[in-house]
C-alpha cells in the first residue's frame, strides 16, 4: 500500500504521493515461458470475437460505465472501463492505496488483449475518476468490500467467469472479498500483498530498515518523529534509499508515466487515515489487520505474486500460496513492489497462464 511522496523539486511530482505499497500483501515459482505482448494465445477467442460488442450497453462510451454505489451516506458513482470480450475470463482489477487509481494497471493493455482476457479498470470510491465524497465514515474496509460486491453485480460477473485481481491494498480488499463472497469467484489473484499488517510492519522493522544506511535511516526517523512528512528532505532520502530499491527498481525519473500519473492522483484523505503517513510502515486503521488464520478458508484457485525485493516479505507470500486450499506462487525475481513493471513479461505471462489454467480446468 505504500506510495512515494516525491518532492516536487526532485521529480516535478507532488510532495505527498502514495502508492498503496505499504503492505503487499508454494507450490513453486511460476517460470513458464511468457508470451510477447502481442502474441496470439492458442485456444483464446478469435480477434473478432474478442472485440465483439454485440449487446453491450457500454458501447457508446467505449466500455466506460459509472456504477451507482449505495452507502450509509447516500449513493455515489464509481468509474469502471471494460476492455475486450471473453465470456469465461473476466478480470476486475483492484488498485492499491487506499486512495490510488486504476491508472498504474494500464500496463495490462500490452498483454491481456493478446490473450483475449476481458478486464475491467475500476477506481474505488474516493479515487480520482470516481466520486470523492467528504465522508470519513466511508473509509472502512467492510464498506469497500460491499462496494466491490455492488460493482460485481452491476457488471454481471459470476462464478463462471469472475476473476478478482488485487495489488497491494487491492490485495487486502481481494482477500476480504474472497472470505465473504468467494461463491461468486472463479479465481483470485493477490499481487504483492501480505495477509498481515503486523507481519508487514515487522518485516519493515527487522529486515528493510536495518539494510538502509544507518545515517539515512536516523534522519528519516527524526523527520517522522517530528511528523515533518511534507519536508522535501523526507523524500530526498527515501527515493534513492527505499523506493528505487523496493518499490520500482529503476531511477524514479524513469518510472513509467501511468504509475507517476496514478501517484499524482492519490487521495490522502483516504490513504493517511487507513494507511498512515509514514513511508516505512503502517499506522492507520489497517494497523491490526491480519487474516493469516483465515487463509485456509479460501477455496477458489488463487495465485499469489511476490517480488524478491518487495516491501512485502517474500517468505510470507510463499506461505500464503501454500495455505490457501488451491494456491500457486509466482516469483518475480527482479521485482520490488511494482512487479507488473519490474518483471513485466514474467508477471503478465504468469497471470495469463493462471487464468487459462483455471478456465480450462487444468489448474
Amino acid at each position: 500500500m505504500k506510495t512515494p511522496r516525491f518532492a516536487t523539486a526532485t521529480l516535478s511530482l507532488p510532495t505527498s504521493l502514495v502508492m498503496s505499497l505499504v503492505m503487499s500483501l508454494v507450490l513453486g515459482a511460476c517460470s513458464t515461458p511468457t508470451p510477447s505482448p502481442s502474441a496470439t494465445v492458442a485456444g483464446a477467442p478469435a480477434a473478432a470475437a474478442y472485440h465483439d460488442t454485440t449487446g453491450r450497453t457500454d458501447l457508446y462510451t467505449g466500455g466506460v460505465r459509472l456504477i451507482p454505489i449505495k452507502t450509509s451516506k447516500g449513493t455515489f458513482n464509481v468509474w469502471t472501463k471494460r476492455v475486450g470480450n471473453n465470456p469465461t475470463i473476466k478480470v476486475l482489477l483492484l488498485h492499491g492505496g487506499p486512495g490510488m487509481t486504476h491508472e498504474y494497471w494500464e500496463a495490462a493493455d500490452a498483454y491481456f488483449p493478446g490473450a483475449s482476457v476481458e478486464y475491467y479498470y475500476y477506481d474505488q470510491l474516493g479515487s480520482a475518476y470516481s466520486d470523492q465524497p467528504k465522508a470519513p465514515e466511508l473509509w472502512e474496509l467492510p464498506r469497500f468490500v460491499e462496494e466491490v460486491e455492488q460493482v460485481r453485480v452491476a457488471l454481471g460477473l459470476d462464478s463462471t467467469n469472475f476473476f478478482l485481481m488485487g495489488h497491494s491494498w487491492g490485495g487486502v480488499l481481494a482477500i476480504e472479498y474472497a472470505l465473504k463472497y468467494q461463491q461468486h469467484l472463479k479465481g483470485l489473484v493477490i499481487s504483492n500483498m501480505m495477509a498481515s499488517v503486523p507481519a508487514y510492519n515487522a518485516y519493515a522493522t527487522n529486515t528493510l530498515m536495518p539494510a538502509m544506511d544507518p545515517k539515512v535511516l536516523a534522519e528519516v526517523k527524526a523527520l517522522e518523529a517530528k511528523k515533518d512528512y511534507a519536508n522535501p528532505r523526507y523524500m530526498e532520502l527515501l527515493i534513492p534509499n527505499h523506493y528505487e530499491k523496493h518499490i520500482l527498481r529503476r531511477p524514479a525519473a524513469e518510472w513509467p508515466e501511468p504509475m507517476t500519473r496514478s501517484f499524482k492522483h492519490v487521495n490522502n484523505d483516504i490513504y493517511i487515515p487507513m494507511q498512515g503517513p509514514s513511508e516505512l510502515g503502517a499506522s492507520g486503521k489497517l494497523l491490526n489487520w491480519d487474516r493469516v488464520a483465515d487463509l485456509p478458508k479460501i477455496a477458489v484457485p488463487t495465485l499469489v505474486i511476490e517480488g524478491t525485493f518487495d516491501t512485502m516479505d517474500p517468505a510470507h507470500m510463499a506461505m500464503m500460496a501454500k495455505t490457501v486450499q488451491h494456491g500457486r506462487l509466482l516469483v518475480c525475481p527482479n521485482s520490488g513492489h511494482m512487479a507488473m513493471y519490474d518483471d513485466q513479461p514474467l508477471y503478465f505471462g504468469g497471470v495469463i497462464k493462471f487464468l487459462q489454467d483455471v478456465d480450462r480446468k487444468t489448474f
